[in-house]
């Protein structure tokens, strides 16, 4: 019998890009983004357009509910990460954020929400995204890695994680606020969380040694160790191999890791060892999306709802 996971959905949501290209407006602070030298921008859409879509029929190979939708404007360049702007509950609440920058408020669409409400059940939508009006953000399952089990919520401060963004989404949500700093290369703050730090059922990876508080970074170790996990610290050059960017997920034949080749790559041997003594790894090759800034735990909205009993 598949164990269930309150931490592994078994279904996702992605979006398959038909422009893809990394978005100059977030490059000012995000410094996992690069440039695709030598490349066409042609050639980087439709590269990009097949990583998703070999990322699809892998998950659902394995057994993972994938709901894809395709983004045709060239207006959303970086559509491809959903998670940023919603992000859904047990219990049938679905949430959706303000987003900092607005080269990425159009990639909110009624659709996603609709089927959601149409094979899942669906209680509430929360909408958060007036705040953008005060200046007031939070980009979803980037900004925050959620412990459903424990129901804490992490977040990196930066200028797409607001105090308020994120008190107003706990109180909601009945999660506990857990706010620190942390930054690449000694000075750059870490512009999502989920980059830094990944969530499993049984194991937590993250970048502890990019937190800079002494003491904030061996409360948070030990709040993850009190959880029931085997904390495990992963290094600066893991972290700027995606390895923290990944995702346990749900499928036909248990739960899993997924993350990029590139983090699994990046993954020192002891480190590798120690995390596959909890759960499989699978890597995805998604080296154009990554030009974003952004990797396999971006492209994917986890699905935590109950479905609905639908008639054939």
């Amino acid at each position: 019998m598949v164990r269930v996971s309150a931490q592994a959905p078994g279904a996702v949501v992605m979006i398959r890009p038909h422009h893809f290209s990394p978005n100059p407006e977030t490059a000012y602070d995000n410094s996992f983004q690069s440039i695709a030298f030598g490349r066409g921008v042609s050639e980087v859409a439709q590269t990009a357009f097949a990583e998703v879509s070999q990322m699809a029929a892998t998950l659902e190979t394995l057994g993972v509910q994938v709901h894809v939708f395709d983004d045709e404007s060239s207006a959303n360049p970086d559509a491809v990460f959903p998670n940023n702007w919603f992000s859904t509950h047990a219990g049938g609440q679905i949430a959706i954020y303000p987003m900092a920058l607005p080269s990425r408020r159009g990639e909110r669409r009624a659709d996603v929400v609709d089927l959601l409400k149409h094979r899942y059940r669906v209680q509430d939508v929360i909408d958060y995204s007036g705040l953008e009006q005060d200046n007031v953000f939070l980009e979803g399952t980037g900004g925050m890695v959620l412990d459903h089990i424990e129901r804490v919520a992490y977040a990196t401060r930066s200028k797409r994680v607001s105090d308020v963004g994120l008190e107003r989404f706990c109180a909601h949500f009945n999660y506990e606020p857990v706010l620190f700093e942390a930054f690449y290369e000694s000075c750059t703050p870490i512009y999502h969380t989920n980059v830094l730090m990944c969530l499993g059922t049984d194991v937590a990876l993250i970048g502890l040694e990019l937190i800079s508080d002494t003491p904030r970074r061996d409360e948070i170790a030990m709040r993850l160790e009190d959880s029931g996990r085997e904390v495990i610290a992963l290094s600066a050059r893991e972290i700027a191999g995606f390895a923290g960017n990944a995702i346990e997920l749900r499928g036909q034949d248990g739960t899993f890791l997924a993350m990029s080749r590139t983090g699994v790559e990046a993954l020192r041997p002891e480190t590798r060892r120690r995390v596959e003594a909890h759960v499989p790894l699978v890597a995805f090759d998604v080296p154009t999306i990554e030009l974003a800034g952004g990797s396999v735990r971006c492209m994917l909205a986890g699905v935590h709802l109950s479905p609905r009993r639908l008639a054939a």
